[in-house]
């Protein structure tokens, strides 16, 4: 990936994610975090692939730049496009929403937005 790109990744990951490590982490420990999500195709799995993926976020917004990995930036580029594809599917009532709370697990609470 060429630096451009990876520049253009991380100004669209840092757009996308507008909570910080913290607030994910605490946000992750929530019954409301852990509801929400894609289990897999029976819902047999322990972890939503959004949980998972917060806690990869986490690790990330705390790496420095240099020490981002290929794997890394694949994430980034995966967190980017969930966010925009699933911003726009915006219910009218979004505070308690499971939509907003799938988004909190992807580091975007769109609350924030407003």
């Amino acid at each position: 990936m060429a630096a451009l790109d990876k520049d253009k990744v991380r100004k669209d990951f840092d757009d996308a994610v507008n909570m910080g490590p913290a607030e994910i982490e605490r946000w992750l420990k929530t019954e409301e975090s852990l509801a929400v999500g894609y289990k897999g195709e029976d819902g047999s799995a322990r972890e939503s692939v959004g949980h998972a993926s917060g806690r990869k976020i986490v690790r990330i917004l705390r790496k420095n730049t240099d020490d981002l990995t290929t794997d890394d930036y694949a994430h980034m580029r995966k967190v980017v496009g969930y966010v925009r594809r699933h911003s726009a599917q915006r219910p009218h009532n979004i505070a308690t929403s499971r939509w907003r709370y799938s988004l909190m697990n992807w580091g975007h609470d769109p609350l924030k937005e407003d």
